[in-house]
């Protein structure tokens, strides 16, 4: 059995999604993220970073429980463990996690500032709206160039690449994006939406997510909280 220590953001959903494709057993534990779940001790004796997602897998590598931060990292683990969407061969492999850095250094990070620019700070600055948004249109790109020559991102396969990136641009219509930009990247959205794993792991916590985020929450997530050492 393997506990996740998660909620229902985009990089939670990718290790939510994960084990839906590998059809692994799991136990979910939601951590409030604007309740400030994150700086428990408990849960920073498993995530030192203070993100989600974590994972504690009871029956790890040599039989013994393994705990697991980032969530790329746990994205390859899963797929070492049961076998699957990393590729068979060495080439594959790693084209697989050339794909996997790409979405871990820059469309995680970049639609993250995107989203945040755009929609929770609290005063609209131009530079860092135009900024974000352009980085964001520049990733889709990428993303669309790459996806007119490859029916997925490391190639004719379905990988763990795959399974990172699609959370994020979920969010599609927040980050400024136009779909009828990018057609090869949006036939590659649809393709994966309709999965049936992609579609149970995205409901995974989604009624827990909260509509509204109040003052504390924003506080919790960008401000003071956030930097306190610990």
């Amino acid at each position: 059995m393997i506990d996740v220590y998660s909620t229902a953001t985009p990089n939670g959903h990718k290790v939510h999604i994960m084990l839906e494709e590998c059809g692994l057993p799991y136990r979910i534990h939601h951590i409030d993220i604007g309740a400030g779940d994150q700086f428990k001790p408990e849960f920073l004796a498993i995530s030192p970073n203070n993100k989600i997602p974590a994972i504690v897998d009871a029956d790890g590598p040599d039989g013994k429980p393994i705990s697991l931060f980032e969530s790329g990292a746990i994205l390859v683990y899963l797929a070492s463990k049961t076998g699957k969407f990393l590729g068979a061969t060495d080439r594959e492999k790693f084209t697989t996690l050339q794909w996997l850095m790409f979405q871990m250094g820059g469309v995680g990070p970049m639609l993250g500032q995107a989203h945040h620019f755009r929609n929770y700070a609290p005063e609209k600055i131009e530079y860092a709206i135009n900024r974000y948004t352009n980085e964001a249109k520049r990733l889709y790109g990428v993303l669309d160039k790459q996806l007119s020559k490859t029916g997925y991102l490391a190639g004719d396969d379905y990988t763990i690449a795959d399974i990172a990136t699609f959370p994020w641009t979920r969010s599609w219509k927040n980050q400024g994006i136009d779909w009828a930009e990018f057609p090869h990247a949006k036939r590659w959205f649809d393709e994966i939406s309709a999965r049936p794993a992609v579609q149970r792991g995205v409901e995974v916590l989604a009624n827990m997510r909260r509509q509204l985020m109040d003052d504390k929450a924003k506080e919790t997530l960008f401000g003071a909280t956030q930097y306190t050492k610990r």
